[in-house]
């Protein structure tokens, strides 16, 4: 495990995971949602995140957590092996909801300056619950189809249904 890309649903917990086999492993850790967001929750234009993307991974190790389409074909093209957080709805809800509420208590920064809100976090159309429900069977069937191409053969796949299965499978790596 050379170049890792680490995804799952929103809340699965993709960044603790990466951040993990960072110290691990001692690799770099490029959290994509750091290139993907311009201060005021505004989205980089496709082609400057793509271009931040193919910036970050030109190293020969690393550890990439995201789950950007627009970029999936760079990552997963670069990566040995895919871990997939593919967790029950509940699990990533309980961890959306309790993370969220976490990081608007403590007024955290996020990337560029931003800070999640009841409103943008919780609350809104455009917010991370309502986002969860709707991606999150879109998601496992869209996994599940991609991982057969052929362009994705290359892959090791690590599918962890649970995060205890998580826990058992970190523990494996020293």
């Amino acid at each position: 495990m050379r170049r890792i890309a680490v995804v799952g649903v929103t809340g699965s917990g993709k960044t603790t995971l990466a951040q993990e086999l960072e110290r691990r492993l001692a690799l770099p850790h490029i959290e994509l949602d750091a290139l993907h967001w311009e201060p005021g929750w505004v989205q980089a234009q496709p082609d400057v995140f793509g271009q931040r993307v193919a910036k970050a991974l030109a190293g020969e190790v690393w550890v990439a957590d995201g789950n950007y389409s627009k970029v999936r074909d760079i990552v997963w093209g670069q990566a040995d092996t895919l871990v997939w957080l593919d967790y029950a709805l509940p699990v990533a809800l309980w961890r959306v909801v309790s993370r969220t509420l976490r990081r608007i208590i403590r007024r955290e920064v996020l990337w560029n300056g931003n800070r999640e809100t009841l409103r943008n976090g919780l609350l809104s159309r455009d917010g991370l619950v309502l986002y969860l429900f709707q991606s999150h069977g879109r998601l496992r069937r869209t996994y599940s189809l991609l991982l057969l191409r052929s362009d994705y053969r290359h892959l090791h796949i690590v599918r962890l249904r649970s995060p205890r299965e998580t826990a058992r499978w970190l523990a494996s790596i020293q």
